[in-house]
């Protein structure tokens, strides 16, 4: 018997899964997937460019918020869970919905999704979304071209726009980023990678696009996003934990299992957490993983002109996902606001434009902080609306692209970076080289 299949999901993992797992399987028929997390990624369709022979009409993917009915409507047998950075306790809310409404709960093996490189292969993920893991992979980038490798970069994938259009991207220049028409948190990942004058991929099939970075690479390095899971099985596995959200590292799906399969360990932040908090994430890693290699590391924040800031009311533009379903409550905006003595952090709240207040509603915990949204034309003009709006004397974007670039903002702006940095020994290079060695041997 075939059984029918619903597949959740936030444009991202879904896909994967779809594409290794289900797509020309003739036991299963995918009715749908559903959407959550990323705004406006519901009501498209996965295409059947994509979806392959079984589904020549492709798929509709509808929102999270009608499982239930989709489940009892379409006779569904089984529904497989595949979006990342979720709290335990929701990932079993969202199964007791499943089974309340009659189909199985599943959660694919973290190692079954996994392909397979030719070439040698490197992983960065987390444990939550934020901790550090993109300026840890850049950082990865750096050590392997100083060792003479030619390097490129995979990133988790964000299709949010035209799907028959995103199957194999590659950025190397910034008119790459015109090319696929990218939204802010897409320019967040891949443009400090193509300044540092390397090449990165992302897309939807990412059998097809690891096939192609292999023609052009020694070494592939996979740059994962939110907390999810490798879709590449890696010869070495860096895993990223945040100080300041010690306890997490065990209450949310799958960074839990991130952790779980770390052969390098890397605590971040700790020039700006407290010592108990380190010592809190470093015990519970060597208690859940014991064989894997522990680090601590710094998020370098870097102003470009840290004595314009003292005195002044700022207004701290954050990375968006960061603040959103990562649930942080600041960032290194806050933290060189701070460090470099501004008067005021002022908030945005008052002066929110449309969509941009509808994020607000949805993450009520934000705070006075404003998210770099940017998933559509609207949301990028409601965020350049919103800080020209904002009564303030210094914009800090402490987004990792230049929103200049992208906003015509009437105020003035500095731009606030953070890069990895070691704070203990063995180094992350010295780790890399003698993991790299053993795996040559």
């Amino acid at each position: 018997m075939v059984e029918n299949v619903i597949i959740m999901g936030a444009a991202g993992r879904d896909f994967h899964n779809f594409n290794v797992y289900f797509r020309d399987n003739m036991r299963y028929r995918v009715i749908c997937f559903t959407a959550t997390q990323i705004p406006d990624i519901d009501g498209r369709r996965y295409p059947p460019e994509l979806a392959g022979k079984l589904y020549p009409k492709g798929i509709p993917i509808y929102s999270d918020e009608k499982l239930a009915d989709l489940i009892r409507e379409n006779k569904v047998d089984l529904v497989a869970f595949s979006y990342s950075d979720v709290k335990h306790i929701e990932v079993m809310h969202k199964a007791s919905i499943v089974t309340a409404a009659g189909a199985d709960f599943l959660i694919i093996g973290a190692a079954y999704t996994m392909l397979k490189s030719k070439k040698p292969l490197i992983s960065v993920c987390a444990i939550r979304t934020g901790c550090g893991k993109s300026q840890t992979s850049r950082k990865v980038v750096q050590i392997l071209q100083k060792m003479g490798k030619k390097v490129v970069s995979i990133r988790h994938p964000m299709p949010y726009g035209d799907l028959t259009k995103q199957i194999v991207q590659r950025f190397a220049t910034y008119k790459d980023f015109e090319k696929h028409k990218c939204t802010i948190e897409e320019r967040e990942e891949y443009e400090p990678v193509v300044s540092m004058g390397a090449v990165i991929y992302a897309g939807i099939d990412y059998e097809k696009i690891l096939r192609q970075a292999e023609q052009e690479a020694d070494v592939i390095v996979w740059d994962g996003g939110n907390n999810d899971t490798p879709f590449y099985k890696p010869d070495i596995n860096i895993v990223v934990f945040d100080p300041h959200r010690a306890g997490h590292e065990t209450t949310y799906y799958p960074g839990e299992t991130n952790m779980l399969m770390a052969d390098i360990a890397i605590i971040n932040k700790v020039d700006s957490a407290s010592i108990e908090n380190v010592e809190k994430v470093k015990k519970t890693i060597k208690t859940h993983n014991p064989s894997a290699r522990i680090i601590l590391a710094d998020s370098k924040v870097i102003a470009e002109d840290p004595d314009s800031i003292r005195g002044k009311r700022v207004l701290v533009v954050e990375d968006g996902p960061t603040l959103t379903h990562g649930e942080m409550s600041y960032g290194a905006g806050v933290i060189a606001a701070k460090r470099f003595g501004a008067a005021q952090i002022v908030d945005p709240r008052p002066y929110l434009a449309s969509t941009i207040k509808e994020t607000f509603e949805k993450y009520p915990n934000i705070g006075a902080l404003l998210p770099a949204m940017g998933y559509s034309p609207r949301q990028i003009k409601d965020l350049e609306t919103t800080i020209n709006n904002t009564e303030c004397d210094l914009v800090l974007s402490a987004t990792p692209i230049d929103l200049l670039k992208l906003l015509s903002i009437e105020k003035p702006t500095m731009r606030i970076r953070y890069e990895y940095k070691d704070n203990s020994k063995p180094t992350l290079e010295d780790l890399l080289k003698e993991l790299l060695i053993l795996k040559n041997e």
